[in-house]
């Protein structure tokens, strides 16, 4: 059941005092898009999982409702609509202001440009402090979206010059950051995070990638041109013809039909039709997981730090990425993943070759993955990170 608040007229602003940090939770309003339910939307939501945990309750409003409301884990965090009628239309404003003021929340804490421009302005208005959260690189994009990227990162950072902190979810990411003008004293890097398993449950699916003769090669991802998903394609192929029996299994829906059209006319072309399983969303990511020798993600510009890889790295999955910013923070090629250059087939092939030929300690990779993903980038630490920025901002 969502919570919905019609407001009228906008009240008179008024001050909001930080609680202390022992009088219960401190309410802070999360502002999304809402309409899907990919990587950063998975931050979101484990978020308001494990923040309770650290003395904050967790409520989101919704500028673009769509599929983040039906998949969501944290049901039982508030969750209001103001939709947006377009990408000018700053009527929720006046709104989440009251919202705001109404139902007592201390801070607000956007993660796109969309949320930082409404959720700015409604800050301002109801005199409360802003953390924003950066997913993406956001001026890296590739094909028709570039040049409306780059108007997202100057309307992102237009924004948010007024945020008392700004978070970026990787050390790349930071860099990238301050590159395009951000302020130092402002960021503060917070490292994405995900469930974690015991490895007894990996070391099981580990062993049985011994002796086999079908490998399920994964993606999981919101499919579109920068994923480099016409570069997986192309490796597949070349290690059919090789005689390998290596199948993919892509996980995800695409940006567009004309890029699904586009990607499907490419598998055909290179006869790959029998081996892909096109599945579509799913929400339970761990299941897909399960089903997969190899989690790849051929990237080819830079990623912020890709869910998929660190849910690959929980599960006990062997990962295979692009060197490119995002992946190379979380895999070392050789010691917990491997990598390859980005958009080059050949190389891509020869790494999944390695793998199949058992030319590489795959388990133990996956092994010190699974190691690295349990001591530094669980929901718990990205939560208790969070929540430092959170009280830094309230001054505890």
């Amino acid at each position: 059941m969502f919570a919905t608040t019609i407001l009228e007229q906008p009240r008179p602003s008024r001050a909001v005092a930080a609680p202390p940090r022992h009088a219960g939770p401190v309410r802070v309003l999360h502002v999304i898009n809402g309409e899907d339910y990919a990587g950063a939307e998975r931050v979101q939501d484990h978020l308001a999982l494990r923040l309770p945990d650290e003395g904050f309750e967790v409520g989101f409003a919704c500028l673009k409702p769509r599929r983040f409301a039906q998949m969501r884990q944290a049901v039982d965090a508030p969750l209001y609509e103001l939709p947006m009628r377009s990408k000018f239309d700053a009527s929720p404003v006046l709104r989440l202001a009251r919202l705001l003021r109404d139902e007592g929340y201390a801070l607000v804490h956007t993660h796109t440009p969309r949320t930082a421009l409404i959720g700015c302005l409604a800050a301002r208005r109801a005199r409360l402090p802003l953390v924003h959260h950066v997913h993406c690189q956001t001026a890296v994009e590739v094909g028709a979206r570039r040049w409306q990227d780059k108007a997202n990162l100057m309307l992102e950072r237009w924004t948010t010059r007024r945020a008392s902190k700004i978070i970026a979810v990787s050390p790349s990411l930071h860099r990238y950051l301050l590159r395009h003008g951000y302020s130092r004293q402002k960021l503060q890097l917070v490292m994405n995070g995900v469930p974690g398993r015991p490895w007894p449950f990996c070391h099981d699916r580990q062993d049985a990638h011994e002796g086999k003769s079908t490998w399920i090669l994964g993606a999981i991802a919101l499919f579109r041109p920068r994923k480099g998903l016409e570069t997986l394609l192309e490796a597949l192929a070349i290690v059919r013809q090789r005689g390998c029996d290596a199948r993919l299994r892509a996980v995800g829906r695409f940006q567009s039909p004309a890029y699904e059209q586009e990607i499907q006319r490419r598998a055909a072309r290179l006869g790959l039709e029998p081996a892909i399983a096109w599945v579509g969303f799913r929400q339970n990511v761990e299941a897909e997981l399960a089903r997969m020798d190899l989690l790849v993600l051929p990237s080819l510009v830079s990623e912020a730090m890709p869910m998929s890889v660190l849910e690959a790295m929980a599960a006990g999955v062997l990962v295979v990425g692009s060197r490119v910013d995002g992946i190379t923070d979380l895999v070392e090629d050789g010691v917990d993943g491997l990598l390859a250059e980005p958009g080059n087939a050949q190389e891509l092939a020869d790494v999944f070759q390695r793998v199949i030929g058992g030319e590489v300690d795959a388990r133990g990779l996956a092994l010190r993955a699974h190691q690295k993903q349990r001591e530094r980038l669980s929901d718990r630490s990205m939560a208790a990170a969070v929540a430092e920025v959170y009280w830094q901002v309230l001054g505890r």
